[in-house]
């Protein structure tokens, strides 16, 4: 691994997260980097220069819920701790030290205390201390003055009852229960620590941290830069001078530009497994490397609006999928059907294939499926002569719209008539939240494989309740499944079953060329 490639795995380009109620499809996520030298002959300074898919809402990554924000933004920031970027599988064993030094937990595992770095400044020169963990995870809990414009991981913490600020270099996370996993959550990219000073509107356009690189401009459609942190706590880091994100929406326009030198490095997940094998013949002088990661493509319902409402339908729309030609035609064979978790062997806590094919629509047999698909749909009313016209949402950048369009396809098979309605990422999240749609084509990308982080999502999927502004009560039965599970296959089961009306599927791969 070249220095300057190091830096950049501060960034976590492996991390994505936000589950919806969610069906799945396949879905290809693949990586693509390039450097002008070989790892032995580079050294510290220059841009790195990366094309980005799409322009994010904002820079605040606790208020948004796609790594079109987390990726350029993750470098700005640190979180207390973090999973080791040269293990290739996220585990509580690959969590090592960040802003925190070290950790421990109480007797009775009710409280987890962290003695935090000391020196550490915010890239405004104001000191890092304890009170800004505990103005973090205020925010994130809704017990601030400040309010965040969107929350969409507050599911995630609904077990934290409290986080106080012991001393100026220590702070403790009181739980209701005991929660090993909740480590796991704050090693996620999705867990920067914000600064007290700063209010959250300022975050969204000028974020200030205290990661390796500080924020220098965001331009809607344009581009994101950072910059080299010459006061960065860890020394001689980071060894770039800033890395640039040029917005280029069109997937063959950034790959023709990345094999015409203009780009280090492509978008992260953004290069399928046909763009990369073009890559390999039009640029041999790239490094590729096709790696598995945690995110599928989904079918999501609106769940309190007629004709989505009534579960049959729901049904009858599982067992239309053909999640094979999914994989086969968006990842030429690469990707991997799941449940609700990563599958294995990538995926520590995925259903194990016997055990998948029990849910609604895994039976490898399509065509039984959407002939029991078609007789639902036909006591429902519907047929050859009446069928459903709906509307399929999707966010508007092609790793969305590509299985959208094969979703559409399939639902032909059982007397349902879709038409693409395109979202722009500023839009898309909030138009969820509102339930501002009939179906649509998701992409979750949980970044953290373990059943504490996916477990509330799913439940609010199952309820058909977003995570902002709801009354997460009815988590209690999945929340902290680690703590209380007898074994891996209970928590298999609990969490596979919670989502049997809408399953997902489909982990892709990624790929990574380096020039």
């Amino acid at each position: 691994m070249g220095r300057g490639e190091e830096a950049l795995n501060k960034g976590r380009w492996t991390e994505m997260t936000l589950c919806l109620r969610a069906f799945a499809a396949a879905a290809v996520l693949l990586i693509a980097i390039s450097a002008g030298e070989t790892a032995s002959a580079q050294k510290p300074g220059g841009i790195l220069k990366i094309y980005h898919r799409d322009s994010p809402a904002s820079m605040s990554i606790l208020e948004e819920a796609t790594n079109s924000t987390e990726i350029p933004m993750m470098g700005v920031f640190n979180n207390l701790v973090l999973y080791k970027q040269d293990v290739a599988q996220n585990s509580l064993r690959s969590i090592i030290p960040d802003l925190a030094s070290d950790w421990a937990w109480n007797e009775d595992g009710s409280e987890l205390t962290f003695r935090l770095r000391p020196g550490v400044k915010w890239h405004d020169g104001h000191p890092f201390t304890a009170n800004d963990v505990k103005c973090t995870w205020d925010l994130l809990l809704g017990k601030s003055p400040e309010k965040l414009r969107a929350n969409p991981r507050k599911a995630w913490y609904q077990n934290v009852e409290a986080v106080t600020a012991d001393t100026d270099l220590g702070a403790t996370f009181h739980l209701k229960r005991p929660q090993p996993a909740i480590i796991a959550l704050l090693a996620s990219g999705y867990a920067p620590v914000y600064p007290c000073h700063v209010p959250p509107r300022e975050m969204r356009q000028h974020p200030i941290g205290t990661g390796p690189f500080k924020f220098v401009e965001f331009k809607p459609n344009e581009y994101i830069k950072v910059e080299r942190n010459p006061n960065y706590w860890k020394r001689d880091r980071p060894y770039l001078d800033g890395i640039e994100y040029t917005v280029i929406p069109n997937r063959s326009t950034a790959i023709l530009s990345f094999i015409a030198g203009k780009f280090d490095m492509t978008f992260p997940f953004e290069v399928t497994v046909p763009l990369l094998r073009d890559v390999k013949s039009q640029a041999p002088q790239a490094i590729c490397e096709l790696v598995p990661a945690n995110a599928s493509a989904n079918l999501i319902t609106n769940r309190d609006a007629p004709p989505f409402d009534n579960p049959e339908m729901r049904r009858a729309l599982a067992l239309s999928l053909d999640r094979m030609a999914f994989i086969d035609i968006l990842t030429g064979g690469h990707g991997d059907i799941g449940g609700a978790m990563q599958p294995p062997p990538a995926g520590v806590w995925g259903m194990p294939p016997d055990m998948l094919k029990t849910l609604p629509g895994y039976d490898p047999d399509v065509q039984k499926n959407r002939a029991e698909a078609r007789d639902i749909m036909e006591k429902l009313g519907y047929g050859p002569d009446k069928r459903l016209a709906v509307k399929v949402s999707e966010r508007n950048i092609a790793i969305f719209r590509d299985p959208a369009v094969i979703l559409i396809d399939q639902l032909k098979e059982i007397h349902i008539d879709g038409e693409l309605d395109p979202i722009e990422t500023a839009n898309w999240f909030p138009k969820i939240y509102r339930k501002d749609y009939q179906i649509g084509l998701n992409l979750t990308g949980v970044g953290v494989d373990d059943p504490d982080a996916v477990a509330p999502v799913v439940a609010v999927q199952v309820q058909g309740q977003a995570t902002q502004g709801r009354d997460l009560s009815a988590l209690a039965p999945l929340r902290a499944l680690r703590s209380r599970a007898p074994d891996r296959a209970w928590v298999q089961r609990a969490v596979g079953e919670g989502v049997t009306s809408c399953p997902r599927a489909g982990c892709g791969k990624s790929a990574r060329p380096v020039r």
